[in-house]
């Protein structure tokens, strides 16, 4: 699997844990009783939240430290 194949799905696998995490927040406040929402439903929002800001951080992690290892030179370190 090619890095840019790895990537695609990280970035839609998080688009889709935000979608859902709103969508089933939107949702919690239309069922029975309305206005309250569910604790099993907050606890699947806070967790679709959490992995969804994981994959997005791990991603820019790796992205500024593939930047700085290609910037970086044997020539650079030296100085």
């Amino acid at each position: 699997m090619t890095s840019e194949k790895k990537i695609s799905i990280q970035t839609w696998c998080a688009v889709g844990l935000l979608i859902s995490g709103f969508g089933l927040a939107c949702a919690g406040f239309c069922v029975p009783p309305v206005g309250e929402i569910s604790d099993s439903v907050l606890m699947y929002i806070a967790e679709a939240f959490t992995m969804a800001g994981t994959c997005f951080g791990i991603m820019a992690y790796v992205n500024g430290r593939l930047a700085k290892i290609t910037k970086t030179t044997p020539a650079d370190e030296t100085e």
